[in-house]
């Protein structure tokens, strides 16, 4: 029930009132992001800059399928799901955020007064011509983050009914 309140409260904010930056799942979320960086260096500084991006979706993917295949934990893997769906929540305001470089960064920095290619998204839209879209890929990345989180809150409540449902039939 936590996740679903939890959820429905994330997914109900705006991607510029930045209220999953304020969870403290955020700082779950952010040394995957850093670490992203360093796994990913070795492919360039395109990627090096993505790489953030990409550590952060891809630790609550990895765990969704350890706990799906490995454990055989599908419940489990619905909340590593959850969590995959909150990363694109987690992302969007800083993609929001590529032009005004209002967000505080990592070491205190913020994007306007960084050096270029400190910010992340500012970097990635400036190269690839998509700066302008900030704003629409921002809500892009919410809307994908809220169905995936929704999505996974209704495979945990299928499973938790028809674990209810065998329980109610051997008693």
């Amino acid at each position: 029930m936590v996740l679903v309140i939890w959820g429905l409260n994330l997914i109900g904010s705006s991607v510029a009132s930045n209220a999953v930056g304020q969870s403290f799942l955020h700082m779950i979320n952010l040394p995957f992001h850093e670490a992203g960086h360093v796994f990913f260096r070795p492919f360039g500084e395109f990627f090096t800059s993505l790489g953030g991006t990409l550590g952060q979706l891809l630790m609550p993917l990895i765990a969704m399928l350890v706990l799906l295949f490995k454990t055989r934990d599908p419940f489990g893997a619905s909340v590593a799901l959850w969590w995959f769906g909150e990363n694109f929540l987690d992302i969007a305001p800083y993609i929001h955020d590529a032009r005004a470089g209002v967000l505080p960064l990592v070491g205190g920095n913020f994007g306007h007064s960084s050096p270029y290619g400190f910010h992340d998204w500012e970097y990635l839209l400036t190269e690839t011509g998509f700066l302008h879209l900030d704003h629409q890929l921002a809500q892009a990345s919410h809307l994908i983050g809220s169905l995936i989180m929704l999505l996974a809150l209704a495979w945990g409540a299928l499973l938790v009914y028809r674990q209810l449902s065998v329980a109610s039939r051997r008693s």
